[in-house]
């Protein structure tokens, strides 16, 4: 049973409780987003800053080939296959519309060079290549992403292709999108920084990438854009400023200017008015409690991974942290083992829980130990 402590634990820098009279300004709304579908997200915490339309099934034209470099970076961190192997395209890579890479039928061309010129690039030829190498096709090859985005949580996606060319059951959401943007980022940052190159050489051809704003705003990294007549214009796009990371998804934009100027405002707005902390790091003893029958009487609580929260800008210093330590902890108690947890308050709202963990064991005490503390507990309850 859990059993609420009475006393506060202050974030920080002794953080002030929240009182009856505490006033906050109140947070402009979102700006009004040109789009079928919308999400601004804090990378660090998860926390949605705004979004609209953001679990409705779409289509995401290129922004598909997210999920093929992920799968791709995941074979290459598997050992599967190297950057340095060379990929024989097949006629039906060469044959790919739209979007390419200009590669040649017949011709070897290393895993690397495909997989750049499909994140700068946006080659459906390329991402069709390395489909073939992975999987032997590129329907085995959309088994695998579909996986991978189960596996991500990405529960409103469904793949048929590696490129993102119309398909009818070819569908995710914005929501999902940003979860696997986040992935991107977060498992693979060595291959992260190709989506903020500006420009890619191949066969003698220099294009340029399709995002905008890698030009307009210089704390803007990635991600990827998309662009079908079903799906209108589309970007995946994260930027990063005084160390707080943001990611947006606009879905179905009307054209190459308008993804960049509404991912644009969508920043803007986020970065102006919100702020991110790291309140907990992983380990960090957070609270302290009696432990019976154990060879020590105490034992440290902490977090098993880190807490960041993501909140109105002013609004920091009035986070208040409770905790709720399961009553008795009676040894022996195993690193890692569940205790109690973690609520963060906001003007007496919940904003995030965390489950406390025993960050050090305790070994069961001397038998004199155990027969006493029984009788205590007895006394005590």
């Amino acid at each position: 049973m859990l059993k609420t402590v009475k006393n506060l634990l202050f974030i920080g820098l002794m953080l002030a409780s929240v009182t009856s009279h505490a006033v906050f300004a109140q947070t402009p709304k979102a700006p009004d987003v040109a789009a079928k579908s919308y999400i601004l997200q804090d990378y660090a915490s998860g926390k949605v800053i705004a979004a609209v339309n953001a679990g409705q099934h779409l289509p995401p034209a290129s922004i598909t080939k997210l999920m093929t470099a992920y799968v791709v970076s995941k074979e290459l961190a598997s050992g599967n296959i190297a950057l340095e192997d060379e990929v024989l395209v097949s006629e039906k890579a060469w044959r790919m519309v739209g979007s390419r890479s200009f590669i040649e039928v017949n011709s070897k061309v290393s895993v690397e060079v495909l997989l750049r010129g499909m994140i700068i690039q946006s080659g459906n030829d390329a991402a069709v290549a390395l489909a073939e190498h992975i999987a032997g096709s590129e329907e085995t090859f959309a088994q695998m992403m579909n996986q991978y985005a189960q596996q991500l949580g990405m529960f409103n996606t469904n793949y048929q292709n590696s490129t993102g060319l119309p398909s009818k059951e070819h569908y995710t959401t914005a929501e999902d999108i940003a979860i696997l943007s986040a992935a991107v980022i977060r498992d693979f940052p060595d291959h992260y920084a190709w989506y903020a190159e500006k420009e890619y050489t191949h066969n003698n051809i220099t294009q340029h990438n399709r995002n905008k704003l890698l030009w307009r705003d210089k704390s803007v990294d990635g991600l990827k854009t998309g662009h079908t007549e079903e799906a209108g214009y589309c970007l995946a796009a994260s930027a990063k400023r005084d160390g707080m990371r943001l990611i947006s998804v606009v879905l179905g934009t009307r054209s190459e200017n308008a993804r960049a100027q509404e991912t644009q405002k969508l920043f803007n707005y986020g970065f102006r008015f919100f702020e991110t902390h790291d309140l907990y790091q992983m380990g960090q003893p957070i609270a302290e409690s009696k432990v019976w029958k154990g060879e020590t009487d105490k034992v440290s609580l902490g977090l098993a991974e880190p807490l960041t929260i993501t909140v109105a800008r002013g609004q920091y210093e009035a986070l208040v942290a409770t905790t709720n330590i399961q009553k008795p902890i009676v040894a022996p108690i195993q690193v890692g083992q569940v205790l109690g947890e973690v609520n963060i308050h906001l003007a007496g709202e919940l904003v995030a829980t965390k489950q406390l963990v025993a960050i050090e064991a305790v070994e069961k005490g001397s038998w004199w130990r155990q027969l006493l503390d029984m009788l205590l507990m007895l006394i005590w309850g």
